[in-house]
């Protein structure tokens, strides 16, 4: 699986980074077909973005939560993300 993470109007902390491609890696238990993976997180005045994009077989599948802290943003967006697998 590729793996590409974008932070928007902020740095990601290496701790952020590193809990994003955790997070990401156990979305292969549900579905190992899973081609490419795309991370965007983005941070407005009090929103903290976390969309999901995963390429599977052709099919784009996407899931957006936001929240005051970017951590739950993640957790949420790989929860929805994890329903569609």
């Amino acid at each position: 699986m590729r793996y590409r993470l974008t932070a928007r109007h902020f740095t990601p902390s290496e701790r952020l980074k590193q809990y994003v491609q955790k997070e990401v890696n156990r979305l292969e238990r549900y579905y190992r077909g899973i081609i490419d993976c795309e991370v965007i997180l983005d941070e407005e005045k009090l929103n903290k973005i976390a969309e999901i994009q995963l390429k599977v077989n052709g099919t784009l599948l996407t899931a957006a939560e936001r929240s005051d802290d970017i951590f739950k943003s993640v957790d949420l967006a790989v929860e929805k993300i994890e329903r569609q697998l």
